[in-house]
C-alpha cells in the first residue's frame, strides 16, 4: 500500500495556491490537506490539523514565509518544508537552507518542476523509513543523494555536494543574464576555484551554458547561464 503525505500549500494568492495544489493532487502518494493564503492561516491549519509537508510561499501579507518557518517550529511542528516563490535573491536561499527548507522551488515553474520536487521528497522519506538506527558515511550519502536528484543532478560525481551545486544554480537563476566565476563565487559565497569546478561539471551536463565575452584585450572571459533542460544524451 503506498503511502500517502498530507500537504499544507501556502500562497497569498488564490488562484496560485488552488493551481498548486491542484498539481500537488496529480502526483501520487500525496493529498492536499489544506490551503492557507497567509502566515496566520498556515499556523492555524497545522494546529488544527498537523501534516507531512508545507508548500510554502514566501511572500505573504503578514509575515513573510522564512518567519512563518521559524514559527511553526517554535509550536513544534516537525513537518518538513519546501519554499515554493519568486524570490530569488541568494540571501533568501541560504537563509532558507538555514532554517531547514529540504527544496526551494522557483516561481514560475511547471506541474513538471513541482513532481520532481515532491518525488525526490517521497524517496527521502522511503529511505529515511527503511534506514536503521544509526546509518554509515555511505548511507548518509545514499539519502542525500536521494534528495540531490530532485534539484541539480541525480548523478554527482564523488566529491561533489549537492548543496554546493544547487547553491550555484539558484545564484544563475537570480542572475538577470550570464555571470562569470568570479561574480558567481561571490554571490554564493564559495572560493572561485570551488565555483569553476561546478560550473565545469554542469556544463558537461547540460545544465549551464557557456558564451564569450571579449574585451579589448586578453583573453575572452566566460560567461555561465542556467539552461531550462539538461542536454540530450
Amino acid at each position: 500500500m503506498i503511502e500517502v503525505f498530507e500537504v499544507l500549500v501556502v500562497d497569498d494568492d488564490v488562484l496560485v495556491a488552488r493551481i498548486n495544489a491542484a498539481y500537488v493532487a496529480k502526483v501520487p502518494g500525496f493529498r492536499v490537506s489544506a490551503t492557507a493564503h497567509s502566515t496566520a492561516e498556515a499556523l492555524a491549519a497545522l494546529d488544527a490539523h498537523p501534516v507531512d509537508l508545507v508548500l510554502m510561499d514566501h511572500y505573504l501579507p503578514d509575515e513573510n514565509g522564512l518567519a512563518a518557518v521559524r514559527e511553526l517550529r517554535a509550536r513544534g511542528h516537525q513537518c518538513d518544508v519546501i519554499m515554493v516563490t519568486a524570490a530569488r535573491d541568494v540571501a533568501t536561499v541560504q537563509a532558507a537552507m538555514r532554517h531547514g527548507a529540504l527544496q526551494y522551488l522557483v516561481k514560475p515553474f511547471n506541474f513538471a518542476g513541482l513532481r520532481s520536487k515532491l518525488e525526490a521528497y517521497a524517496a527521502l522519506r522511503r529511505a529515511l523509513g527503511g534506514a536503521g538506527g544509526e546509518a554509515e558515511q555511505a548511507e548518509v550519502d545514499r539519502i542525500f543523494g536521494v534528495l540531490a536528484a530532485g534539484t541539480v543532478a541525480p548523478d554527482l560525481p564523488k566529491g561533489h555536494s549537492p548543496t554546493t551545486a544547487e547553491l550555484v544554480r539558484q545564484v544563475l537563476l537570480a542572475a538577470d543574464g550570464p555571470l562569470s566565476a568570479q561574480e558567481i563565487a561571490e554571490r554564493a559565497g564559495v572560493s572561485r576555484q570551488t565555483a569553476q569546478r561546478y560550473l565545469k561539471l554542469l556544463e558537461r551536463t547540460g545544465r549551464v551554458s557557456l558564451s564569450l565575452r571579449y574585451g579589448e584585450t586578453g583573453r575572452p572571459e566566460h560567461r555561465y547561464a542556467w539552461t531550462s533542460s539538461p542536454s540530450p544524451t
